[in-house]
């Protein structure tokens, strides 16, 4: 067959075929929008390895959130590792805050951020910006990109991810670390090898409703109401998606396995609520000043 014909042939036969695989692609899903959840930690895995949980519990069984001591013995904890959650508890037992990055008011690195309450989406062509209420925090995702050969380390990192039909896959190295660098309240710690993978996608409403349950076991929902303001209201009357993070963390220098947790996040009721951290720098938890720069004395 003459050449011509042959790519004659090929693009008759693309022709034919494409249409058949954009009907049966999944469409890729738009996640704009204000999502928050009520809790403060992460929703366990449905299997396999989870993240540190906390030891103190209520009468309930849940999680007693007013001390984070977490539990030092689980086997994902390479020993200096368990020795760091051990003495980050010991503080906690004492009636003490133990240091990190929310009360320190210091960017808080992702997954650590993942715990976090509330956040906007914004969805653009080659790009997924993530806006946190607490600090002004952003994180940008570039859709279909590569990691750069050389990451200069960054709080938030280098995100790059692409869709998978309706699932956006997130992955990040390069997270910076300094001296309150951890994954969780617990005091986890993590190095510059920090791997993290986080997978994007919408749920329906009897899905998140299991997640709800499934974190209610383990984080004290918060109140919005409650005398430090920290609770987000959720929309009871939305029965629609909701927007679920499942990810995986890997760290050779501090863990002994990667594990896995999942964030939920529903539809708010009422406009998002901005918490800036440095409007109060003395005593902003039990006692422990901010380590934020302040002058003593003027300037001029």
């Amino acid at each position: 067959m003459p050449r011509s014909c042959l790519i004659a042939g090929l693009l008759f036969s693309t022709a034919l075929i494409s249409p058949v695989l954009a009907e049966d692609a999944a469409p890729v899903r738009d996640f704009s929008g204000i999502w928050a959840r009520p809790y403060i930690g992460f929703e366990p895995p449905l299997s396999g390895p989870g993240p540190i949980v906390n030891r103190p519990r209520e009468g309930t069984g849940q999680s007693n959130i007013n001390q984070f001591v977490g539990d030092y013995t689980s086997p994902i904890l390479k020993p200096q590792a368990a020795e760091i959650v051990k003495k980050h508890g010991e503080l906690e037992l004492k009636g003490l805050t133990a240091p990190n990055p929310s009360n320190q008011c210091l960017p808080m690195s992702p997954p650590y951020i993942l715990q976090r309450q509330q956040i906007q989406v914004l969805q653009h062509k080659d790009q997924i910006t993530i806006l946190y209420n607490e600090d002004q925090q952003v994180r940008r995702v570039r859709l279909n990109a590569q990691h750069p050969l050389r990451v200069t380390p960054s709080w938030y990192g280098d995100s790059v991810g692409p869709f998978e039909g309706g699932t956006l896959i997130v992955d990040t190295i390069g997270i910076k670390t300094g001296p309150y660098s951890m994954v969780d309240s617990y005091g986890t710690f993590h190095s510059g090898a920090l791997h993290l993978v986080e997978r994007y996608r919408l749920i329906d409403d009897d899905v998140a409703k299991a997640s709800a349950e499934r974190s209610e076991r383990e984080n004290r929902r918060l109140l919005a109401d409650n005398i430090l303001g920290n609770g987000v209201a959720i929309d009871s009357e939305f029965k629609g998606k909701a927007l679920q993070v499942q990810f995986t963390v890997e760290d050779e220098n501090v863990f002994t396995m990667p594990w896995s947790a999942v964030s939920t996040y529903w539809h708010p009721s009422g406009d998002g609520v901005e918490r800036v951290c440095a409007q109060n720098i003395r005593k902003y938890y039990a006692g422990l000043n901010i380590a934020i720069a302040k002058a003593d004395k003027p300037d001029f």
